[in-house]
């Protein structure tokens, strides 16, 4: 039997860009969205960040995209039409979506409010539905999603600088909560100096931390320490300075996704520190045991959250004032972007334009 076009899988017709093949040039796609159903929010897509996990999955950098693929899970709008089910949010107020849109909502992570760590957790895009069909991503006009799945954003969070904190904020919001870390007066090193690392300064600075952003470009010392408010700079390579900030930290968040040592990062850990990771190399690292012995401690790993404490996360930041350092683009420029992103050369974070930009792209 012939597969149904994109275009005629559902009733709600949609379009956006997409990745047709693993060149991972974007452009113009139409396809559609199922109707909104009792527990669905549907939502006008405003504004999308461009997290580099859409970069790996435009390219089939991970072995496993489909194609043709809309990338984006940081994406922002307000909400067209709910279900006849839903109490969380309404027509017209602004809402999110980030890297899920289902879990199996019976294990025992879904139970405990940890539906990302759900075997069957089921990514924004790139992924399949319950109901077998593809799903596809931000970089669209149009949204729908479980309420489950929804962030309601507070008034005072700005749509295009919140929109990168459902990929990037709570990648580092969680493991500062959950490794103890948030609390006044820890001492938190912050390795890399990016989309990730940017956002996990602000969050570590408003729970009240000292903190200590860790990079190898020390041309990055001004902008974390006048711009982003860090207490101090270490130029990961200069073994004087990693030697004089030895045992002084109670965790790492590590957020760089290319291979490097950790010895120097489990140095800078006090006794019963921990180094968590949250970049992803591609390639395994190495692993010095003696220092954890002889420290009693800790490497571990992270990834996103939970939809109860996405929404914590959020509230917090609009509380706190904590946003992402961004740069706006339109959604002709979008492969620009991308050929930009694989050189890091964004301050911070893209962030597309959906709302004013992506119908005049239309055929």
């Amino acid at each position: 039997m012939a597969k149904v076009p994109p275009e005629e899988e559902h009733p709600v017709k949609a379009f956006g860009w997409a990745a047709r093949d693993q060149s991972g040039h974007l452009s113009p796609f139409n396809f559609s969205r199922r109707e909104t159903g009792d527990e669905d929010v549907r939502f006008k897509v405003l504004y999308c960040g461009i997290c580099h996990s859409d970069l790996h999955s435009i390219k089939n950098d991970w072995g496993f995209s489909f194609y043709p693929l809309v990338p984006g899970h940081e994406l922002v709008g307000e909400v067209t039409e709910v279900g006849s089910k839903v109490n969380k949010v309404k027509v017209g107020d602004k809402v999110g979506v980030g890297c899920m849109v289902g879990a199996c909502h019976s294990c025992e992570s879904c139970k405990n409010d940890l539906e990302n760590y759900c075997p069957k957790m089921i990514f924004t895009y790139n992924s399949i539905y319950h109901d077998g069909t593809f799903n596809y991503g931000g970089y669209s006009d149009t949204m729908v999603a479980n309420e489950r799945y929804i962030v309601h954003f507070p008034e005072n969070m700005p749509l295009d600088a919140g929109s990168p904190l459902l990929c990037a904020g709570i990648t580092v919001y969680s493991p500062l909560k959950h490794f103890g870390l948030a609390q006044p007066g820890k001492h938190i090193g912050v390795v890399g100096l990016g989309g990730l690392g940017h956002v996990a300064v602000k969050f570590a600075k408003a729970f009240g931390a000292k903190v200590t952003v860790i990079s190898t470009s020390p041309s990055k010392k001004d902008e974390a320490l006048e711009h982003l408010g860090a207490d101090s700079f270490l130029v990961s390579r200069d073994p004087d300075q990693i030697q004089a900030a030895m045992n002084t930290m109670d965790g790492i968040i590590d957020t760089v996704s290319a291979v490097h040592p950790i010895l120097p990062l489990l140095g800078l850990l006090k006794s019963h520190g921990t180094l968590v990771m949250v970049g992803a190399p591609d390639k395994p690292l190495e692993l010095p045991v003696f220092p954890l012995i002889s420290g009693r401690k800790m490497v571990a790993g992270s990834s996103i959250g939970g939809m109860k404490e996405t929404q914590e996360m959020i509230d917090f930041a609009a509380k706190h004032g904590i946003t992402a350092d961004i740069e706006v683009v339109s959604m002709d420029y979008v492969n620009t972007a991308m050929e930009r992103l694989a050189k890091n050369d964004v301050r911070y974070r893209f962030v597309i334009d959906i709302g004013n930009t992506l119908a005049a792209t239309k055929p």
